[in-house]
């Protein structure tokens, strides 16, 4: 009967699709195929208009102007994939907030092997880390305007030199995109595992050294 070679058909489509086994419907691929479409026809119908308002001269700058896009898209679509993976330039770090710079800490730790957890306090990122090694990271954030407002910074503070793990195994770092005063490096050393990861030691990690090879114990 038709009804019971559809529910037998619906029956065996869904087992397919329990299984992994059954391909999308066209629903599913529809809006991929006319994004396709217009991705193809759009730079199409721009030549044609442009060659028949302007010419060959038209037809020449549209060509132009296609190119220049394409090297747009490729070259922004790179650098997009590698934020993802968790590279920065010192550039890409400058223009991000508080909560953006979180969020790419969060991706340079992933990158490095670390499982990562978000946990904002009181409306402050603060990400929270395990490696395979069993050591964990409570990592806080420095605000943008306080480090701005730095007074008199002595230079770079290395986390080596700020502190060793305290007492229950968990390994504060606090990040800057500015430097650290004597008086914060003091400070850190005074609370036992906190570490100062400051502006210079942050673009080193941005662009792929790990927390290891600055100093962090292991």
């Amino acid at each position: 009967m038709p009804g019971s070679r559809r529910s037998q058909r619906q029956r065996a489509v869904a087992e397919l699709r329990a299984q992994g086994r059954y391909g999308p419907e066209l629903r599913d691929v529809l809006p991929a195929f006319v994004g396709l479409a217009f991705a193809v026809a759009g730079p199409v119908v721009l030549l044609v208009w442009l060659h028949r308002a302007l010419g060959v001269g038209g037809l020449v700058l549209g060509v132009v102007l296609l190119a220049a896009a394409t090297a747009v898209g490729v070259r922004w679509r790179r650098a997009a994939a590698r934020r993802r993976g968790g590279i920065y330039t010192s550039t890409e770090l400058g223009v991000l907030d508080d909560h953006g710079l979180a969020a790419a800490a969060e991706r340079m730790l992933r990158r490095d092997g670390w499982h990562v957890i978000a946990m904002p306090d009181e409306g402050r990122p603060r990400l929270y880390a395990r490696d395979r090694g069993g050591r964990q990271l409570d990592v806080g954030f420095r605000p943008a305007d306080e480090a701005a407002h730095e007074d008199a910074p002595t230079g770079p503070a290395p986390l080596r030199e700020a502190g060793r793990p305290g007492v229950d195994n968990l390994i504060r770092v606090v990040v800057s995109r500015g430097s650290y005063s004597r008086a914060d490096v003091l400070w850190a050393s005074r609370q036992g595992g906190v570490h100062l990861l400051d502006g210079r030691q942050l673009q080193q990690w941005a662009a792929g050294a790990s927390l290891d090879d600055l100093g962090l114990p292991g």
